[in-house]
């Protein structure tokens, strides 16, 4: 394994310096609820950064590719740079790369990464992908997760389907929220909320069933989230 604050991340420090708004700096950490500090780079500049030093960075093969990535994210000291890795790990070049091989990699950045801003773009856009190219063992550790005592990994455990549209498996997602459907902890229920409402989309009528079925156990949050669109279209009035 590659050694943390390696040259690539060096470059990209480098690059984020250069492009850095001080003034805008400490707000977008306050507003992430930060300690690690930020470059101040706002998103279309920061994705710009990225696509130019990436495009020249030799990725020969899986390793080298995942080297990188967790080289980026160990050694940050910026919240971009944590940005940084999880952009070189969704880029096409590592489309093949999106297996269950790799969840090592990501359970590690969504344990020390440790908040949502993270996390959901890992577990929507990263596990989601290994999820569709590898189901069988990754439904199985996303059902190890949802009873793991990280909320994190609940969380993306409930969520990782998000973006999986009429793919969903229903019977898989409702194991994932089973095990977290009586907690207080906010991160749990608003996943809850959010997984039933993409399901709603499609099929409002299940998730009214489910969230009937479950009012006793479900949290308000939980289900107001859930039936905010199947409200608004008038199916029902109320949250039950």
């Amino acid at each position: 394994m590659a050694k943390a604050d390696s040259k690539l991340l060096k470059k990209l420090r480098a690059e984020l310096s250069k492009v850095a708004d001080s003034e805008k700096a400490p707000q977008m950490q306050a507003y992430m609820k930060s300690e690690m500090p930020y470059h101040g780079v706002p998103s279309p500049i920061f994705k710009k950064v990225c696509r130019a030093l990436f495009a020249d960075t030799e990725i020969p093969d899986f390793e080298s590719w995942q080297n990188h990535v967790l080289d980026l994210w160990r050694g940050a000291k910026f919240r971009e740079e944590r940005y940084g890795a999880l952009y070189l790990a969704g880029m096409s070049r590592a489309k093949d790369y999106q297996t269950i091989a790799v969840m090592d990699a990501y359970e590690e950045m969504i344990v020390t990464g440790a908040w949502w801003d993270y996390v959901d773009d890992i577990a929507i856009h990263r596990v989601g992908t290994v999820l569709a190219n590898d189901p069988k063992p990754t439904k199985r550790l996303m059902l190890t997760w949802s009873k793991s005592a990280d909320i994190w990994k609940r969380r993306t455990s409930i969520i990782c389907q998000i973006g999986a549209k009429e793919k969903t498996d229903l019977d898989f997602l409702y194991k994932c929220v089973e095990s977290s459907m009586d907690s207080d902890e906010f991160f749990l229920r608003k996943a809850i909320g959010w997984g039933l409402r993409q399901v709603a989309w499609r099929d409002p009528d299940e998730v009214i069933r489910y969230v009937k079925k479950n009012r006793e156990r479900l949290s308000p949050l939980s289900k107001r989230e859930a039936l905010k669109n199947v409200i608004k279209a008038g199916k029902i009035r109320v949250v039950p």
